[in-house]
């Protein structure tokens, strides 16, 4: 058995190691999921689940300074955002256990023909069977509660592969669920290679995939599972923001640079181009360079640090490169612009790079912003839309007519008013469209997914 480094993105050093899971142990793995699944006196009662998610609750809320640590160390975050991150974690549990008064059946009329006469029906909600989670590494702590927790509440076993550059976190939940009275067999972690992953995914004991990551992994996955599996699909974007003429500058300058610069632009709905309307180009582009230059870059568990690493140096060479095509294709740099080190870089902004170069078309996840200046509304949702991904957008305007008019025009499944494009809590769907996903996210949109609805007809003569 070969054991997995974990190495802190900020300066490499060795934080701990995992063992590897081979196939043959990760599908042992996935068997025990599958028994306790097919043999339904072992599950678990409704009130059973609620009371494990409550004590995970209260085992959480005395360690968040702790998992936001571990988790900044090994993520990259910065641990104010990490702190942020791991809140959040808990409340997702919450809004878990509330929607599980929401998950039910409902009663289907009957005796409305001859043919139904003399019946009576009604649906029970059931889980849906064994759940395999492939997370990512940019919410270590927030994306496996969002994954694993809808399945343990609705009572599905969940094998979970998190990201092998942040596994730390993944456990750490894990062992708290385990604390809080969660028989190990409802959720088993693997790390393994990404064959076996592939094994397990194409397995019929799967009935359904929950997959956070890249576009190209992500639909190639999907179209590996066996039948009558299905799956949620979240991958990236490239988020666009249209600001037009009558938009507050002053007071939208920093919700902006939040969203453009948060774990170094590493989120799939950061903000990544923003739409200018020509005549405010200057003043918007002198206020937001001037913020850019004031984020502090560094080390991620230092409670000052606003903007920490890439998650690999290879992302920071990649990052570069990007910025570097669209300043040879007429891009105007403004600042940043350099590697700080091999994992870190400097928060960039470009002014008018190509609408065909990679900052323009893809997902850049990195500390990269760029501005293009527009003239009409029309241009604006045209370039904004021009893209292979859809995930969220946002409008910044006072004149609501125009921002609800946009709002409805721009692809993404949510468009923000007066907002940045990151904004979200976790009651709310949230999916991408086009290239930037399958299905919608949300706690309890997630446990509707992961839960089947089944009939029962009584024939009462």
């Amino acid at each position: 058995m070969s054991n997995l480094e974990i190495l802190a993105p900020y300066d490499l050093s060795k934080i701990t190691e995992f063992p590897i899971q081979n196939e043959q142990e990760a599908l042992a793995i996935l068997e025990k999921s599958y028994q306790l699944y097919t043999h339904r006196e072992q599950w678990l009662s409704a009130s059973r689940r609620i009371e494990i998610l409550e004590k995970t609750v209260e085992r959480l809320k005395p360690r968040v300074d702790e998992l936001a640590l571990q988790a900044a160390h090994e993520g990259g975050k910065p641990f104010m955002d990490s702190q942020v991150e791991v809140l959040r974690g808990i409340d997702g549990i919450k809004v878990a256990i509330k929607e599980l008064s929401h998950l039910k059946g409902t009663e289907i009329p009957m005796g409305l023909n001859a043919s139904s006469e003399n019946r009576m029906a009604y649906t029970r909600k059931e889980p849906r069977g064994v759940v395999l989670a492939i997370s990512a590494f940019n919410h270590p702590f927030n994306l496996i509660v969002h994954q694993v927790i809808p399945a343990i509440a609705v009572g599905c076993p969940v094998i979970v592969k998190p990201a092998t550059t942040t596994p730390i976190s993944c456990k750490n939940l894990i062992d708290i669920l385990y604390e809080s009275g969660l028989p190990p067999e409802w959720c088993q972690m693997v790390l393994c290679e990404n064959e076996v992953a592939e094994k397990l995914l194409t397995d019929p004991r799967i009935s359904f995939l929950t997959f956070i990551g890249s576009a190209k992994v992500g639909w190639y996955l999907r179209s590996k599972l066996p039948p009558g599996a299905s799956c949620a699909l979240e991958h990236g974007g490239a988020a666009p923001v249209i600001f037009d003429k009558s938009a507050d500058i002053e007071k939208s300058i920093p919700a902006l640079i939040k969203g453009g610069f948060y774990h170094a632009g590493q989120v799939c709905v950061s903000v990544q181009r923003i739409y200018l309307e020509q005549p405010i180009v200057e003043k918007f582009t002198k206020a937001f360079v001037e913020a850019t230059k004031q984020l502090k870059v560094g080390d991620p568990t230092d409670a000052s640090t606003e903007v920490g690493p890439l998650i690999l140096p290879r992302e920071v060479d990649r990052v570069h490169s990007w910025v570097q095509e669209a300043i040879a294709g007429g891009g105007e740099l403004l600042c940043g612009g350099n590697k700080i080190s091999s994992t870190c870089y400097q928060p960039t902004v470009l002014l008018n790079p190509p609408d065909d170069c990679q900052l323009s078309t893809k997902e850049v996840f990195g500390p990269v912003v760029c501005l293009y200046p527009y003239e009409s509304q029309e241009e604006a949702i045209q370039r904004s839309n021009a893209v292979e991904y859809a995930f969220q957008a946002a409008v910044f305007s006072n004149d609501l007519h125009k921002a609800f008019d946009t709002a409805k025009r721009l692809e993404g499944l949510a468009v923000m008013i007066n907002d940045h494009t990151a904004f979200r809590v976790d009651w709310m769907p949230f999916g991408g469209y086009k290239q930037s996903g399958l299905g919608v996210g949300g706690i309890g949109y997630t446990m509707e997914d992961m839960s089947i609805e089944k009939m029962i007809v009584l024939k009462t003569e």
